[in-house]
């Protein structure tokens, strides 16, 4: 397919509103931000996410008070290259990020919490010595103590104890059910609930859970926590965070939307999570727009502003309007394709960036791309705003539209023969 152009959606930044899983996320400066296979520390009210960047593997943190706004602190180790998915730890006055290096553990160590970090050990994992490859971090407030989690390349996925000098202590518990990587433990109630991904390379895959009453194991269970077919929304898990609010605790997923070589176009699926400790299950709550209260702990959604019913746009090509029984009116325009397009005119625009969500099907995603143009603006694949186009009926982006009811929208599609795209609208949001 073609590659289109995005200069046009990065500018005039103003404060995000919504946790979009698979959109470009960017920083207080518009920056798209740079932070895979990361974890997060909270100290005080302020969120710490680091991760590693895509351009060489160097531990990059961001804060936020709110999990939506993130501004970049900056590389944290700029001599460290080629460290995978670092995670904080603090167990003991200082602070420390591990990761993988050479599939050794790497572990690095600072007396602040941003900037400073160096070299302390880099180890294989005890007690067998063996190599790895993905690093998880799991903090358990029972008994205040920090565990790595591993997945060795025996296929064995495996928690250590990280002691309170910082070195990487004993095996307390391991997995050895089958091919698994990127773990990440969260707690509800009482019951350890592990969750895993399979060894696909960069493509996903339905990610596991395993539970226990003990950090020590053993690990039972094995179920989905998503549907299969959604192939965990296109990522893989690395990381759960506990938001305990004052109303309720709301656990999320954090997952990463790989791009097929791991690098800088990959993007991020975060979700809230449907904990059952009884039944020992946990699944994701997928919803392609929301947010969470920091201090409440309550999830909520975004309100339509307006709407924009392709139906009454205008229509080109082989395009036509036909009933749809899961659209908003029951209507839409079917045959959207190489030469085909549906143009929306009058769309309202507030002069900054602003999230809308494109409501469209395709015959098969992996067949062809959908594709925008706004105003005089160069056209861009709406993928490269969203990794989970074509992949969910709702496909949010943000846009900078001018302001006022002056805008033109342009939707069209490219692909191999027989590939067909069905339009529903275009939705605007209410301020958050």
């Amino acid at each position: 397919m073609k590659p289109y152009s995005l200069l046009w959606a990065t500018s005039s930044v103003l404060g995000a509103s919504w946790i979009a899983p698979g959109a470009v996320w960017t920083d207080t400066d518009g920056n798209k931000i740079d932070a895979h296979g990361g974890g997060i520390e909270k100290r005080g009210d302020t969120f710490y996410w680091v991760g590693q960047a895509a351009s060489n593997e160097t531990p990059q943190m961001y804060s936020s008070t709110d999990l939506i706004n993130w501004t970049n602190l900056g590389k944290q180790a700029s001599s460290i290259t080629g460290m995978w998915r670092p995670k904080i730890a603090k167990p003991n006055g200082s602070f420390w990020l591990f990761g993988q290096q050479d599939r050794y553990v790497l572990s690095l160590k600072s007396s602040e919490l941003v900037g400073g970090y160096s070299q302390s050990a880099k180890v294989h994992i005890p007690p067998n010595d063996y190599s790895y490859s993905d690093t998880g971090m799991f903090y358990d407030d029972s008994t205040q103590t920090y565990y790595l989690l591993t997945s060795a390349d025996h296929n064995t996925v495996q928690v250590n104890r990280i002691n309170s000098d910082g070195a990487l202590g004993d095996m307390v518990s391991s997995l050895t059910a089958g091919a698994y990587e990127a773990p990440g433990i969260v707690k509800a109630d009482g019951v350890y609930f592990l969750i895993v991904s399979g060894k696909t390379g960069w493509r996903a895959n339905p990610n596991k859970v395993f539970w226990s009453t003990s950090i020590n194991g053993p690990w039972t269970g094995g179920s989905d926590i998503a549907p299969q077919a959604e192939n965990t929304y296109g990522s893989q898990n690395t990381f759960e965070l506990t938001v305990a609010g004052s109303q309720t605790t709301t656990y999320i997923y954090m997952g990463d939307a790989w791009d097929s070589s791991g690098g800088a176009s990959s993007n991020y699926v975060w979700a809230p999570m449907k904990i059952d400790a009884s039944a020992h299950t946990v699944t994701i709550d997928y919803h392609s727009m929301w947010k969470v209260d920091v201090n409440t702990g309550v999830v909520s959604y975004p309100t339509t502003a307006k709407r924009y019913e392709a139906e009454h746009a205008v229509l080109s090509g082989r395009s036509v309007v036909r009933d749809c029984h899961d659209c908003l009116t029951k209507r839409a325009v079917h045959g959207v394709g190489d030469s085909s397009e549906v143009t929306f005119h009058n769309v309202t625009g507030t002069g900054s960036r602003q999230w809308l969500s494109f409501h469209y099907r395709v015959s098969n995603p992996e067949a062809g791309e959908a594709h925008i143009y706004v105003n005089d603006e160069p056209a861009v694949n709406i993928s490269s705003l969203n990794s989970r186009a074509g992949y969910h009926s709702s496909t949010p982006v943000e846009l900078l539209l001018k302001r006022g009811d002056v805008n033109t929208i342009t939707f069209g599609a490219t692909g191999s023969d027989g590939f067909e795209v069905a339009v529903d609208g275009i939705e605007l949001f209410e301020d958050a």
